[in-house]
């Protein structure tokens, strides 16, 4: 179960969420995608319509609906998501004051009978509680990371958060890698950025580098993942690599 995490916006992390998680269904591993974040992107990016989604991530956490009621199947096989609503914005508020509020959704998730090869969270672009519930349920954070200025600003306290949630929440969590976005081989900045990020992370970087791409942006507006969308794309070919290479590193066999 990775929670995929960065509290800077437009890094790419939904994009990852969606393609990372398509990818592993496409080569054989049952996957789930929690859309933890309000904006729903994950959730529409996957096709679904959010103002027809009857039961959300957000009835879950208030435990008001079951969580097998809410996961939905994608048009991808092997591929299902936990969708979010607007709704889930007043979340924050609301589970503050009620009882275990940063264990909820692994409450939940422990409560699945549908036995996923992986799990991934898709976290809001904040530290706040949906995010703290991620990394409580999470065995791994992945962060995304772009290739621009200011990549690594505001990180360290990220990587504060999850040493918090270690020591108090969750004695398992982990930095489980980083993984490189809107790379431009055309740049200097970009290079510089990746040289960088490996220098800074070392061995949790992947080595597959998703690129800068018109197409891996086109794909959400047609609620597809580039790997359906556009397949030979370099954005496909980028997030294939990502998803053979996640399916290494977590020992997982071919066929789930």
């Amino acid at each position: 179960m990775v929670a995929l995490a960065n509290q800077k916006g437009g890094v790419g992390k939904t994009t990852t969420a969606i393609n990372l998680a398509a990818t592993l269904a496409f080569q054989g591993q049952r996957t789930l995608l929690i859309d933890l974040d309000p904006q729903g992107n994950a959730t529409s990016g996957l096709g679904l319509d959010r103002s027809t989604v009857d039961t959300s991530v957000y009835e879950v956490l208030l435990k008001e609906a079951e969580v097998e009621d809410a996961v939905e199947a994608t048009s991808v096989r092997d591929l299902f998501v936990l969708p979010a609503t607007i709704d889930l914005a007043g979340a924050e508020i609301e589970l503050v004051s009620l009882f275990s509020r940063e264990t909820r959704l692994r409450t939940a998730i422990a409560e699945l009978d549908q036995g996923f090869d992986v799990i991934l969270i898709d976290c809001p672009p904040s530290l706040g509680l949906l995010t703290v519930n991620a990394f409580t349920a999470a065995d791994e954070v992945l962060i995304p990371i772009q290739c621009e200025y200011y990549a690594l600003e505001g990180l360290s306290q990220l990587l504060r958060n999850v040493q918090l949630v270690t020591q108090n929440l969750n004695s398992d969590l982990k930095v489980g890698g980083v993984v490189l976005t809107m790379y431009d081989g055309r740049t200097k900045l970009s290079k510089d950025v990746a040289s960088q990020v490996r220098d800074h992370f070392a061995d949790s970087t992947y080595r597959a580098v998703i690129p800068r791409s018109v197409r891996l942006s086109e794909a959400p507006s047609y609620g597809e993942p580039i790997e359906a969308f556009d397949p030979m794309s370099r954005g496909a070919i980028a997030y294939r690599q990502l998803g053979r290479e996640f399916i290494e590193r977590h020992g997982l066999s071919k066929g789930g």
